[in-house]
């Protein structure tokens, strides 16, 4: 496929986080989709990755629009009816974490948004991704920093993608209250590590992530669901290290993916 880039264009820094994707639009390159994830840090539970297309010169209706991770919980679950409501098209992927202990939580990210573009009725002119390039996806791309701060379709899949997936912890709290994970939502807090070294993992946890390796030794259980084989950390474990010495991945390509973390 040719990649197409945008023409030079003027990006009006008075239109907010609505001028980049206005400006492809106005340059014959919509509609202009959004992709962006929530859950990548989380060491239990999903990762979910959401598309968005927005009608153009919609931003009055999405006042407040924003980073799904700087708004509070109401703020988002007000915006994501409004999103759901005033969007063109949508798409949610829920990847589970069977899939990202099997094939690494990089190589489900990229796959996840591929999925969610795909999934959508419209195709898309041009889509924008937070943070880093997506190969393989079915419309040209650009890759934009901090892009659900900078992007309002970026920023309204953040929001489809944080909600949809507080709302999946939130309904695991209720199989598995002894994690707490309607208040850290699967996050390695103190409390969830403690917890987590108590009980041993559960089947919703991510058995090739280090701290959940170490303590399922501890508890002498096995992984409910194929883990690659080189992600389990048996050396690691030996050498007495704790999860707060050697962090969340249990792989090093894992952990040079992992550039940033989830408020």
């Amino acid at each position: 496929m040719t990649m197409l880039m945008p023409p030079r264009a003027v990006v009006r820094g008075s239109a907010g986080n609505w001028a980049l994707q206005g400006s492809l639009e106005r340059r014959g390159l919509g509609p202009v989709a959004g992709v962006d994830e929530a859950g990548r840090g989380p060491c239990a539970g999903p990762l979910v990755i959401a598309a968005c297309v927005l009608r153009p010169g919609d931003a009055a209706r999405l006042e407040g629009l924003n980073d799904s991770k700087l708004m509070t919980a109401l703020a988002r679950d007000r915006m994501y009816d409004l999103v759901l409501k005033r969007a063109v098209d949508h798409s949610v992927i829920v990847v589970s974490p069977a899939e990202i202990d099997w094939l690494g939580i990089h190589v489900m990210n990229l796959e996840g948004m591929r999925r969610a573009v795909a999934q959508m009725a419209t195709h898309p002119g041009y889509v924008l991704t937070d943070g880093f390039k997506v190969p393989g996806m079915p419309a040209p791309s650009v890759a934009v920093i901090k892009g659900d701060q900078a992007a309002a379709c970026v920023a309204a899949a953040s929001v489809l993608a944080k909600v949809t997936r507080d709302r999946i912890m939130e309904d695991l709290h209720s199989r598995y209250p002894q994690y707490g994970f309607n208040v850290h939502k699967g996050y390695c807090t103190p409390e969830h590590t403690a917890a987590l070294m108590e009980h041993g993992p559960c089947a919703e946890h991510r058995w090739s992530y280090v701290n959940v390796a170490a303590a399922a030794s501890k508890h002498g259980l096995a992984a409910p669901h194929r883990v690659a084989r080189g992600t389990t950390t048996t050396a690691v474990v030996q050498n007495g290290a704790t999860p707060a010495d050697v962090g969340e991945l249990a792989t090093s390509e894992g952990a040079e993916q992992m550039t940033r973390a989830e408020a």
